[in-house]
């Protein structure tokens, strides 16, 4: 490319900016037209985004978004065969949109979905899904909890229990207060038994689990707390106990049954022990491979 062209685009548009400012300065009254425009083109654009940001449209258009940022990289790169086909298809595309539309919307909703995230590699944040998990599994719980629903879900940690899954019916399912709450809608298919949520996943339903003997619990308490602290015995995993009598929240951990609690008090409970202490053996544990490195270095 020719350099003289190259330095005559940012001299030209500096002209036409000072141009404009200097028109506006003369004209006053352009100014305050320019921003009455500027402000209902925002307004606009907040509308739309508020309308569109909870449908399907908004995957659509943030698949629209990608694909005019890919063409104009693609441009800038000097990428000319994957531009010309960009191009092309933003020219002849009317013709795609007729013979294709069902085909070609469902593409760019999953070129704006998560799906592209996960195809290049790029995802949350550990600690931030985790946290999203963490919510939804408490509003399920409370949601169970106003309808005196029985629940039970189990969250495996560090150690596995797929002896428990197994027991179960295998769901492999993402999580979502609704389905929680479906699945222990009484007389229903998978209502008897515990969820078990793994890898921030819902592994399987209606699973059996060991029960903790008469000594370790309460008299008045029934077969979901007797299993929540029986498995919290055998493993790491965290237990969440819906009684169906009081609709009271439970959490056993470690062998031990905290009962009643509200769902800030749930929410906390969690995350101190599926992400605080898991950051901080995490941490522990690097730094005792680097006091071992050390230790042998110094050999």
């Amino acid at each position: 490319m020719n350099s003289n062209l190259i330095t005559s685009v940012p001299n030209n548009l500096m002209d036409v900016i000072t141009s404009y400012a200097q028109e506006l300065y003369d004209n006053p009254l352009k100014l305050i037209v320019l921003m009455i425009d500027i402000s209902i083109v925002i307004l606009l654009i907040v509308k739309l985004f508020k309308i569109v940001k909870d449908s399907r449209a908004w995957q659509l258009l943030k698949g629209i978004c990608i694909f005019i940022i890919a063409m104009g990289i693609s441009s800038l790169l000097h990428l000319n065969i994957l531009n010309y086909i960009l191009t092309s298809f933003v020219t002849y595309g009317t013709v795609f949109v007729v013979l294709f539309q069902p085909e070609l919307r469902r593409s760019l909703e999953e070129l704006g979905s998560n799906k592209l995230n996960r195809f290049f590699g790029i995802d949350k944040d550990i600690e931030t899904k985790t946290k999203e998990e963490i919510y939804k599994v408490a509003i399920a719980a409370f949601e169970l909890s106003k309808e005196k629903t029985g629940a039970l879900i189990v969250i495996e940690r560090d150690i596995e229990i797929k002896d428990i899954i197994a027991t179960g019916v295998l769901m492999d399912s993402e999580i979502s207060p609704q389905l929680l709450v479906n699945i222990f809608v009484p007389k229903t298919p998978l209502h008897d038994g515990a969820v078990v949520i793994s890898g921030g996943r819902i592994k399987a339903a209606a699973c059996m689990l060991p029960l903790a003997g008469d000594k370790d619990i309460a008299r008045e308490l029934g077969t979901r707390h007797r299993a929540g602290i029986g498995i919290s015995k055998e493993s790491d995993a965290i237990a969440i106990v819906v009684s169906e009598e009081t609709g009271k929240v439970s959490i056993a951990k470690d062998g031990t049954l905290i009962a009643d609690v509200k769902e800030e008090t749930l929410k906390k409970i969690l995350i101190k022990n599926l992400i605080i202490k898991r950051k901080l053996e995490t941490k522990r544990e690097k730094l005792q491979i680097i006091k071992k490195h050390k230790q042998e270095n110094n050999k």
